[in-house]
Formats: structure tokens, sequence, C-alpha cells
């Protein structure tokens, strides 16, 4: 099986060769046996890593260049003539990715890759078809700004309300899916709203989303963080949109 890594890169030039490291090296060995008697021994994922450049300015697209120009393998490198957002970036990455699981990764440091398995796992026994890693089930993490963890209990809420579900964390990086999840989704957002919509499309075509606890290391806005409270204000619209047309 493969794993498709869909990574949206804007001016990350910082942090970009570490995360595609990390990437590229982390252990995607699961062994599933235990709960799926079907599955004969661990499985041991192919990986792909798609990144997809956003009209980075710092330095960023030079290095992406570079490594096309390299032909590394597992890398494919798709470039945007303009900055179009997050969901622009990941719209483009889930058309070209041909993996049977599908794994969002920011190119900055706050999610690290180990907790890949951990991910993949509840799909690989047959549990689940999309699992969400949340920073807040107890999984180690550096504290949150004030108002980013209020934001996130905000849009998490009103997910729960509008959609008759539990989440603890909607608006986490890391969301793994079986391809055939999205597989002719209609998905529309260009920038950070992707979350909800695609949160808001899973859970109305009936699937149930498993959570597991992942480990986090946020960062402020002097480290780069990009997203704001107007980017709140635009996913709750979402949230409220999309429980009412697809």
């Amino acid at each position: 099986m493969k794993l498709s890594i869909v990574m949206p890169v804007y001016n990350e030039r910082a942090t970009l060769e570490e995360i595609v490291r990390l990437v590229r090296t982390v252990e995607l060995t699961v062994d599933p046996t235990g709960s799926n008697p079907k599955v004969q021994g661990p499985i041991v994922l192919e990986r792909e890593i798609i990144l997809v450049d956003d009209g980075s300015t710092d330095g960023t697209r030079e290095l992406l260049a570079n490594w096309q120009q390299q032909a590394i393998p597992e890398l494919t490198i798709l470039f945007h003539a303009a900055n179009g957002g997050k969901g622009a970036a990941l719209r483009t990455g889930f058309s070209h990715a041909t993996g049977d699981l599908l794994v969002i990764q920011d190119a900055d440091l706050e999610y690290d890759p180990s907790d890949f398995v951990r991910l993949v796992e509840p799909i690989l026994e047959g549990r689940a078809a999309v699992v969400y890693g949340s920073r807040f089930l107890g999984g180690p993490r550096a504290a949150m700004r004030l108002s980013h963890t209020l934001g996130n209990q905000l849009l998490t809420v009103a997910t729960n309300l509008f959609y008759g579900t539990s989440l603890s964390d909607m608006e986490t990086c890391y969301k793994c899916f079986r391809r055939t999840v999205i597989d002719g989704m209609p998905l529309r957002s260009r920038r950070f709203e992707i979350e909800p919509e695609l949160t808001a499309k899973i859970l109305k075509r009936g699937y149930t989303i498993y959570e597991v606890p992942i480990s986090y290391n946020g960062r402020d806005f002097h480290e780069g963080k990009k997203i704001t409270w107007r980017d709140g204000i635009a996913a709750l619209r979402t949230l409220v949109k999309y429980r009412f047309v697809d």
C-alpha cells in the first residue's frame, strides 16, 4: 500500500529541508495483525511526498526547483504561479496523489511525522476510513496562545453541533483518510477554510472520524504562523454553508 503525504508550502524556507527529511525517513511499518486477523504480518507502506509550492517568495521556490532538477526519489514537486492559499495547494496535491491513503502535512515543524503510524493504524485495522490527529487528547504539546486555543475550541464545538459528532480537534492539520473518501468530492476552498470544508463533507457522506492523540509544537506569528482570527470567521461561515449545500 502507498501513503501519499500532501504538503502545501508557502514561504517555509527555514523549516522545509528539515520537515522533508523527517517525512522521508520516518518508518512506515504498521502491524495490525492483533485486531485484523485477515492481515498476515506487518505492512510496510510505500510513500510519495507531494510538495505544492503556493507562490513562495522567500527562497522556498528556488530550493524546490533545485530538488526537482535532482529528481529525488519519492518527491513530486508542483508549483503555483501565485499564492492561492492552503486549500488551493491541497486541491492540487490531492489531484496528483496516487496513494491508497492520504495524509496532510504542513511544511513547518508544528507536527511530527513520527505520528503517521498512529494515524494510519486504525485505517489498516479496518476500524475507520478517516483518522484525525488531535492535539487535545493528551499527547505532548507546547502551550498554544490562548486566542488559538479558544478559536480551535469554538470551531470544534460548532462542528459538533452542526454535524452531530464529538470531535476534540477539527482544525488539526493531521487528517488521514482512504483515497476513496475524497474521490469525486467537490472541494472549493482556497484558504484555511479547507479544514472545515473537508470535515463537513466527510461527515455528510456518513463517515465516522476516528481521533488519535498526537504531539504538537505550535509556533507563534513572529515564527511564521499564518492563520489569523479572520480565518476563524471564514471557517465558521464554511461550517454553516456546507451544512446545507455541497
